[in-house]
């Protein structure tokens, strides 16, 4: 069964005659559009891509099996071309997407939908593109090794003096060099004290000796993203630094040999928990174990404290396990994962050994 022959089934099931696209990624899942600001109409009749003027030639191109439309002539706007084409279609309840789409856009559609109902569904095509396409699964194992090949390129130059926002461009820089289109999402670059936080956003403070530095970043290549955190130690190491480094090196390992289908987000995320908590930090441990990845970087399934999602063969997912030390220190060690029918395949190959560097 074809992409669109599973979206369309789903469209069924939700008791609709059609979908309105507006996500970029979901609109590059079902058509082949690289670009964006661009809109999708399906039904089981006829498949409509929606562009203005900037991008009429390359949906052209790239989504051959598409009525290609334009908008923002003189006469039409783009609620009067959905208007238009919905009436076409005989759509009289339109799906569209409730977690992405504005109020004010939603008022002007609905206002212009005077014979269709617009009804607002999530999850029709997040349900589909969970579960990924072994050609989807190679292309983020290409951004994986893309980001371990990068980070392999920088660790001669992790060492006091540096800061970390010159870190943070050197390997920006070597992600695009190894071949990706650019980082899968802003790195994250975090020494000293500030690798307590999770999603610190890389400064000029100086990396000393005695500092764990934390990476956080990820390769996008051909659309598809990886994602992996590794600590690392400058100069010397500390007792306790080797201590917290083991017990989320031990959580991690625990939750990789736990990977298999048929497991609920929320016991997976138990899993490495467990070890985090019997060691005595878990109250330092704030986030999900990990989220589903592909076109987007974060997307389904979420694994997670919360989580009934029930994992699935081809779902990719991160296991990233974290302890986070306030005015000390943190570590997360995180590798992005296939799930198989015999359980889990490790996509991001660098070392996870303690390195000092």
């Amino acid at each position: 069964m074809s992409r669109i022959e599973k979206v369309l089934e789903r469209i069924s099931a939700a008791g609709l005659d059609g979908l309105l696209l507006m996500k970029d990624a979901n609109i590059r899942y079902v058509s082949g559009f690289t670009g964006s600001e661009s809109y999708l109409l399906l039904s089981a009749e006829k498949k409509v891509f929606i562009t203005d003027s900037r991008y009429t030639e390359q949906a052209e191109q790239e989504c051959p099996d598409f009525e290609v439309v334009r908008y923002q002539n003189p006469h039409r706007s783009l609620e009067e071309t959905i208007k238009e084409k919905t009436l076409e279609m005989g759509i009289k309840k339109l799906g569209f997407e409730k977690d992405y789409v504005t109020y004010e856009v939603y008022e002007k559609i609905s206002q212009a939908l005077v014979e269709t109902e617009p009804v607002p569904v999530s999850g029709i095509l997040e349900g589909v593109r969970s579960c990924k396409e072994e050609k989807e699964i190679a292309l983020v194992q290409k951004a994986a090794q893309i980001a371990d090949q990068a980070f392999k390129a920088i660790i001669g130059l992790i060492k006091a003096g540096v800061t970390e926002q010159e870190l943070e461009t050197e390997l920006e820089y070597e992600l695009k060099k190894q071949g990706a289109s650019g980082p899968s999402f802003p790195s994250i670059v975090a020494s000293g004290p500030r690798s307590s936080l999770p999603h610190a956003i890389p400064s000029q403070r100086v990396i000393q000796k005695g500092d764990y530095v934390l990476f956080d970043f990820g390769a996008r290549f051909e659309g598809y993203c990886s994602d992996m955190t590794r600590t690392v130690v400058v100069g010397e190491l500390s007792v306790k630094q080797q201590e917290i480094y083991q017990i989320v090196k031990k959580a991690q390992e625990s939750a990789l040999k736990a990977v298999q289908p048929g497991i609920k987000g929320k016991d997976l995320d138990k899993v490495a928990r467990m070890v985090i908590e019997d060691a005595g930090y878990g109250g330092y441990f704030g986030h999900g174990l990990g989220h589903g990845v592909g076109l987007e970087i974060h997307e389904e399934p979420s694994v997670s404290v919360k989580s009934e999602k029930i994992l699935k063969p081809g779902n990719i997912i991160t296991i990233e396990p974290g302890i986070y030390l306030p005015d000390w220190g943190g570590v997360r060690i995180e590798d992005t994962v296939v799930v198989r029918a015999e359980g889990c395949e490790i996509l991001t190959g660098f070392t996870k050994e303690l390195l000092v560097v």
